[in-house]
């Protein structure tokens, strides 16, 4: 079915952007897996190439779309790549350049984006933790006032892009007595004494990705570090959530899409019996449902994108995409695994990477099963 999400310009975008990952990671694919981390040379390209800075204004040298179907475009074409390729840059350019934009001073704003537009100053959040996962409100790091400034303490895990990054959002409890209601956002340099990385978490999937623990030993910060209103670092954590939400969606989608139309392909080709697999009717009949399930499903996110792009997209309707896409995909590509047969259990076939790659989808940026809380306190229970 013909997608009506996109015009002339988004598809100019998207030959773009496939041009630019043709040419900067596919050749190297194999070297940033083993390396588990993105060059920093293939950020700068993506700098060049206007890939990083969607979201901010010309003023700061960003690309200025005002329109977040750029965004999505770029996710689909990365997930289409890799799935970790597209979580890593979707971080930095469609997770936290909203913070750096939307709720910081025009001082901030020229100390930092320029350098996030360009690739030399790559970006993290921080937000997960040892012992919360989903559970935000119950953090730990503390920014405790210190004559004109604050001391950050604490530490967080699971964080994209933490091993490389220069700069990291960092969610801390101001005022513990507060509770949700009083933390606050920092823009923190790791570069400051008492910032530490652990070592690159060794994932199941998402080989290309750097994730890393983060440690804050007493990190020294001012008032200038400070992002948003003090104390109402939840609230805006919350505003951001569903464009986050939605760019898994986005993302969840098109990686098994892709991974799809290459299970057609290998089934047209190999043979068993004397005949292509896909002739076979349970092969068929399964193929047919699995089209139609992302095909399906590709109406809805589509829907969810020009909403957002409109301003008008709820934080329900995000959760309903996130935990809905993050289950076809996971569907999807398990299937396609079966009908690789043996070879879909080798490392070396895409499918079988994309299948480690899919799981984490049901638990990042709000566990399935916090997205169904959320629907279902919309509905009154």
């Amino acid at each position: 079915m013909k997608r009506t999400v996109y015009g002339d310009d988004h598809e100019a975008y998207r030959d773009s952007v496939r041009q630019f990952l043709v040419r900067y990671f596919e050749p190297r694919a194999e070297h940033i897996r083993a390396d588990k981390a993105l060059p920093r040379d293939f950020w700068l390209e993506a700098g060049k190439h206007d890939l990083l800075g969607l979201e901010v204004p010309a003023e700061y040298t960003g690309g200025d779309a005002g329109d977040y179907r750029f965004n999505a475009v770029l996710i689909e074409e990365l997930a289409k790549v890799n799935a970790a390729l597209a979580s890593s840059v979707s971080i930095h350019c469609d997770v936290v350049a909203p913070y750096l934009v939307q709720l910081t001073t025009d001082e901030q704003k020229v100390r930092w984006l320029p350098g996030v537009c360009s690739g030399e100053v790559l970006t993290a959040i921080g937000m997960t933790e040892p012992a919360g996962g989903s559970d935000l409100a119950a953090l730990k790091t503390t920014a405790v006032r210190d004559g004109d400034g604050w001391l950050l303490s604490g530490a967080k895990t699971f964080i994209t892009n933490g091993y490389s990054a220069d700069l990291v959002v960092i969610a801390a409890r101001t005022s513990p007595e507060k509770k949700a209601k009083g933390i606050t956002l920092f823009g923190v340099e790791t570069s400051l004494p008492g910032f530490e990385r652990g070592r690159k978490l060794d994932k199941v999937g998402q080989d290309e990705a750097d994730t890393a623990e983060l440690f804050l030993d007493n990190v020294r910060v001012t008032d200038a570090h400070v992002i948003g209103e003090l104390d109402r670092g939840f609230i805006h954590m919350m505003s951001f959530l569903p464009q986050e939400r939605l760019g898994c969606a986005v993302s969840n989608l098109a990686h098994a899409a892709q991974i799809l139309v290459e299970t057609v392909d290998y089934c047209r080709e190999r043979t068993a019996f004397g005949q292509s697999i896909g002739t076979f009717q349970h092969n068929k009949f399964l193929i047919a449902d699995l089209v139609t399930q992302i095909e399906v499903t590709q109406a809805y996110v589509d829907q969810c994108v020009a909403a957002h792009a409109a301003g008008e997209l709820t934080s329900v309707d995000a959760a309903k995409a996130k935990w809905w896409t993050a289950d076809v995909q996971n569907r999807v590509i398990d299937h396609c695994v079966q009908l690789h047969g043996g070879y879909g259990y080798m490392n070396e076939y895409r499918v079988a990477r994309a299948w480690r790659d899919a799981r984490v989808s049901r638990i990042w940026a709000g566990s399935n099963e916090i997205m169904k809380e959320l629907i279902g306190r919309d509905l009154g229970f």
